[in-house]
């Protein structure tokens, strides 16, 4: 596919703006999705996305799930990958000296067990950035917090399925960096809206929805399901109206910022989601089936624009 030259994009406004961040444009690739860039670099310049939500990482390294960790279902994609990851340590050391070279916005995606796990990984986060801060560098611009992990210490319930549980991460975290928070969260919350204006009332710039739906898949001639964890999550294009309807509630409950996200696979699908309310959209499962989605998706909304005759995303943003 030809791509469009800055030229012929001077005259748009894709600009969106989260917790003070600026992106170009309102394409963010999902965390899980885009590993941290690398790897999707030699394929295109990523500086053309307007962000990127790294692989989640915790405190600790971890080694993944057992077994089948991805296995397609009609119009989707189950994932039980149990947040393999090389812990914060050696993401900070590793791979942010690449960060430090992009131009787009870059997001830090936040995972733990425990609220000490989540403190304490957002404050080594918060202490790299000040130390690059004081250099003149830059890695990181934000951090995406996910309260879809199991709390270890209640019985492996996710923190972010009841707001009252959820809002000691939310608090803790927010006391231990300065940098943007943003939390991502479960669409399996009691209240996803409850959920969303707890999170601006503990102080997070913005939210993110939705993360993957509880799903399973049953192998009928072995007789057991095919993941070692029995469940796993289910994105991709099945999961796009409930995540739309979700994001749409979200937005007409709290004043920050919202990015959508849930089964995007096109242009349209993510200028969906920006007429709900989001202002932005980050892309997961789709990377997966369309290695230019970045590019694609980014060239598709300029042309939506301009067959529209949109000038700025904020003359439809919200609109509905």
């Amino acid at each position: 596919m030809t791509h469009t030259t800055d030229s012929t994009r001077t005259n748009l406004d894709t600009v969106c703006s989260v917790a003070g961040v600026s992106f170009k444009n309102p394409v963010v690739m999902a965390s899980g999705t885009f590993g941290f860039g690398r790897e999707y670099g030699r394929l295109y310049d990523v500086s053309r996305l307007g962000g990127i939500s790294g692989k989640g990482v915790t405190l600790l390294p971890r080694p993944g799930n057992a077994g089948i960790r991805v296995y397609e279902t009609p119009s989707g994609m189950l994932n039980s990958v149990g947040l393999e990851n090389p812990g914060i340590r050696a993401f900070l050391e590793e791979e942010c000296a690449d960060w430090e070279k992009l131009d787009t916005v870059r997001i830090v995606n936040l995972g733990g067990g425990t609220v000490r796990d989540y403190a304490e990984g957002a404050r080594m986060i918060d202490e790299d950035a000040q130390a690059r801060a004081a250099s003149g560098r830059k890695a990181v611009d934000m951090i995406e917090l996910n309260i879809s992990c199991p709390n270890v210490k209640e019985g492996g319930m996710a923190y972010g399925v009841k707001t009252c549980i959820a809002r000691e991460v939310v608090r803790e975290v927010r006391a231990a960096t300065k940098l943007p928070l943003m939390v991502k969260l479960s669409p399996n919350a009691e209240d996803i809206a409850d959920m969303a204006a707890m999170c601006e009332e503990e102080g997070a710039e913005a939210v993110s929805l939705i993360n993957t739906l509880s799903g399973m898949k049953i192998d009928a001639r072995r007789r057991r399901s095919v993941f070692e964890n029995l469940y796993a999550g289910l994105s991709g294009p099945a999961i796009k109206p409930i995540a739309l309807r979700m994001v749409h509630q979200v937005c007409k409950r709290v004043n920050i910022p919202v990015i959508g996200m849930g089964g995007v696979s096109g242009a349209e699908d993510l200028i969906e989601f920006i007429m709900a309310g989001a202002e932005a959209v980050q892309v997961g499962t789709y990377n997966f089936v369309n290695w230019q989605a970045g590019p694609d998706l980014v060239d598709g909304v300029e042309r939506f624009m301009r067959e529209e005759g949109i000038r700025s995303l904020s003359e439809i943003r919200g609109i509905l």
